[in-house]
């Protein structure tokens, strides 16, 4: 198989599970007070201290959650009512507006919605994008200014459909200007991008998108910035986040971090493979789509469209062939949903049926290039020939 879909889950790196197989042998709570939990303890220490270095926050600042999805919850709801908290310490005024972009993940987008609709005197607003995928920073800079209240604003590092990197240091000099707390969702752009947890207030980190375990992730918060606590019990990591640490995948998360740390090499090489797709997909197939090709993208993602050839139809014959894609859109139970990154980038919902993503990883050699693009010149040819094929599909 030829694996390009890296952006979906990162195929388990060695060190990883080596990482993972030590810290299953470790029999013990990491909230015992005898040898045992002391071992494991230092389990969770170290890769605490290993993720955090790889976005330049302090390890008391990491909380372990079971993925991204959950650190988003934690986040959005956790920072609102917290900031209720303050308000009644007299320390800080209540979040009473939530700004998110209109590419951000689905989670945000269904949890920023849960929220707004949960938790009376909170306004939701989306901010709009250009049509290459990059967050409008004026029309957020107008949005905060005109407003009242203060604002929670959610703004990925760059969006894990197109790979469009996002002005994250303006986003945060913005929010910053308006005493307004900032969420980056850092899922797609760990390992690929360098990242400064200084620019926010809360950081979203998912093990399994940099080759970690899936079922692991980590939100990273401020010193100082509201958060309470969503999940209750015994009190691990600080009264924050309760339940018995899930020791194997943290570890395994920690290797993986360790392992991304000035890791341009791989970037490099990332970089290469990404545009050598690309390059050999136009050359072939000159009316390719590449979605945000004129803004700063991941060095690992693509995210294209033949015009003429579904997704659905694509899929199907990129894996009869061996090789593993994704829609630029969501799947979910065997469908393929419409793309909301590429609606808010304004593409005619035609070409945004025909929207593909490549994304490539540590795994990936120029044969995987190859054999992707074989494979969709195939598919076009063979579209060509029998029109009507793609369509009946």
């Amino acid at each position: 198989m030829h694996y390009c879909d890296h952006n979906a889950t990162s195929p388990l790196r060695p060190e990883s599970l080596a990482a993972m197989t030590h810290a299953l042998g470790v029999c013990g709570n990491p909230s015992s007070v005898h040898a045992n939990g002391r071992a494991a303890r230092a389990v969770v220490d170290e890769a605490r201290e290993r993720v955090a270095a790889l976005v330049g926050a302090k390890a008391d600042q990491v909380i372990f959650t079971s993925g991204a999805t959950e650190a988003v919850f934690l986040a959005l709801r956790g920072a609102v009512e917290g900031s209720l908290d303050e308000r009644e310490a007299g320390t800080a005024s209540r979040i009473t507006r939530l700004f998110i972009s209109g590419i951000e993940h689905a989670c945000v987008q269904a949890t920023a919605r849960r929220v707004a609709e949960d938790l009376p005197g909170l306004r939701l607003t989306h901010l709009l994008v250009t049509a290459d995928g990059v967050v409008d920073t004026e029309a957020l800079r107008v949005a905060l200014r005109e407003g009242k209240g203060r604002t929670l604003v959610a703004v990925m590092a760059a969006n894990n459909e197109t790979g469009v990197i996002q002005p994250l240091a303006e986003v945060s000099r913005l929010a910053r200007e308006a005493g307004a707390l900032l969420l980056v969702d850092a899922v797609p752009a760990a390992g690929k991008t360098a990242l400064d947890f200084s620019l926010c207030d809360y950081m979203v980190l998912s093990a399994h998108k940099m080759g970690g375990p899936q079922g692991v992730g980590a939100l990273i918060v401020a010193d100082g910035a509201p958060l309470r606590p969503q999940i209750l019990g015994g009190g691990q990591q600080k009264g924050l986040r309760a339940g018995t640490e899930n020791l194997a995948g943290i570890a395994g998360f920690g290797a993986a971090a360790h392992t991304l740390l000035g890791a341009d090499g791989e970037r490099a090489r990332l970089v290469h493979l990404t545009e050598r797709f690309e390059a050999a997909l136009k050359k072939a197939l000159p009316d390719t789509v590449i979605f945000g090709a004129a803004a700063e993208r991941l060095c690992s993602t693509s995210n294209f469209a033949i015009p003429g050839i579904t997704a659905e139809s694509a899929l199907i014959a990129l894996d009869l062939d061996g090789v593993c894609m994704s829609a630029g859109a969501t799947c979910s139970s065997g469908r393929i949903a419409p793309s909301h990154v590429l609606a808010a980038m304004g593409v005619a919902p035609e070409l945004s049926q025909a929207a593909l993503r490549a994304s490539f990883g540590w795994s990936n050699t120029n044969e995987d290039v190859q054999a992707a693009v074989e494979s969709l010149v195939k598919l076009a040819e063979r579209s060509r020939r029998s029109p009507q094929t793609d369509r009946a599909a």
